[in-house]
């Protein structure tokens, strides 16, 4: 007898309203991989430009709507950072949390899942945790929210969430010790896995203009505000092209003016590919931001690795698990624009050192792949599915 597919029922706020229209796609990707052995509902709220029914490679997609469409767009992008943009926003909260608890309690009554696989400790997990009281529940922090709300008064809600959670995995030691800290035992480090297929081979070249790329949301924990700073004291010819939209990106361009930098927006993920291949080098300045946020350890990063695109990268936790500096990529300590420029001036002058870094980093980033991930997560949840 053939035994019953496993039901997971995923919550997320950061899904793709249409396959590469930009937004990242670290949890499309994982729900993709987790369909291939189980069944796999996505419940996401509604975005501007997203049917609310739909279904994609395996996975179904519901969506939940939660305030008049014309202002329905506190989930189109990174919530934290959309609030900042927009006060008037903070409108949006309260029908969000109450029409995601709805929402959960219905699809656990019509989907009857076997573990909900949450994103984010907040939204996401604390819907959970007011609807559902008999569904065992893996969450996933990754980084911003864990990092935004550990110092703040919520922090005893925080460890409540987790603590109820039958395990929770995070992107990098230090966020596993923060939770240990409030003494939670049922925690792992399991970072996101990048979508390694159709990436195009770097080329190492030799350059007389160097290309840099810069890909992130426009907000502060990117740190691009340092890299524009820093690439006023480089000794060597650029051109930067930046990838990504967000609530600075007004701020941003005025800091560029003068500088051959072109923002082209968000991209999909075949276009950046393309600019993995056509670059000589990728910057990711990440910064702690003041609200504490800051990145675990981006996708993007490990899909530029794995074509060979030589990275620069901020010395952060998470990061310095896949650039190890000289080898991997060159790390600089978080918003030393001075230390940055020399990383860019070191990097473009020597191009034996990029074609070793190039080289190591690629193998590398396989250790990160999607479906080896996916297998570690499917896993995961068959045995906290399997407990009592």
């Amino acid at each position: 007898m053939t035994e019953r597919r496993r039901r997971v029922l995923l919550l997320a706020s950061t899904f793709p309203a249409r396959p590469g229209d930009g937004t990242p796609e670290f949890v499309s990707d994982l729900a993709v991989e987790l369909a291939k052995s189980m069944d796999v509902r996505v419940l996401v709220p509604a975005v501007p430009g997203a049917p609310l029914r739909t279904s994609h490679r395996g996975v179904d997609i519901h969506r939940f709507r939660f305030f008049p469409r014309k202002w329905e767009d506190l989930a189109e992008g990174a919530i934290l950072e959309n609030l900042r943009g927009k006060k008037l926003r903070a409108l949006q909260i309260a029908p969000f949390f109450i029409s995601e608890i709805i929402h959960i309690a219905r699809a656990i009554r019509s989907f009857r899942p076997d573990v909900i696989h949450a994103f984010w400790i907040i939204p996401q997990g604390l819907s959970a945790y007011i609807a559902n009281r008999r569904i065992p529940v893996l969450l996933t922090t990754l980084g911003g929210d864990l990092y935004a709300l550990i110092d703040t008064p919520i922090r005893t809600v925080v460890k409540r969430i987790v603590s109820r959670a039958e395990h929770t995995t995070v992107m990098n030691d230090q966020m596993k010790a923060q939770l240990e800290r409030l003494g939670v035992t049922e925690v792992s480090v399991e970072p996101m896995g990048a979508d390694l297929t159709g990436i195009i081979p770097h080329e190492v070249r030799d350059i007389d203009t160097a290309e840099l790329l810069f890909v992130g949301r426009l907000v502060e924990k990117k740190g691009l505000r340092h890299l524009i700073a820093a690439l006023r004291h480089t000794r060597v010819d650029w051109h930067l092209t930046v990838i990504g939209d967000g609530p600075l990106e007004g701020e941003l361009r005025a800091l560029a003016a003068g500088l051959p930098i072109d923002f082209v927006g968000a991209k999909p993920k075949r276009e950046l590919r393309e600019h993995y291949s056509r670059a000589d080098i990728i910057i990711l300045p990440s910064v702690r931001a003041v609200s504490g946020d800051q990145d675990g350890l981006p996708v993007v990063l490990l899909e530029s690795l794995a074509s060979g695109l030589p990275a620069i990268a901020s010395n952060l936790p998470g990061i310095d698990t896949v650039i190890e500096d000289g080898t991997t990529g060159l790390l600089v300590e978080p918003g030393d624009e001075a230390g940055l420029a020399r990383a860019i001036d070191r990097l473009t002058a020597d191009r034996g050192l990029r074609e070793r870094i190039s080289a190591a980093g690629a193998q590398r980033a396989e250790r990160h792949s999607v479906e080896a991930v996916g297998r570690r997560y499917a896993a995961l949840l068959e045995s906290i599915a399997r407990r009592p």
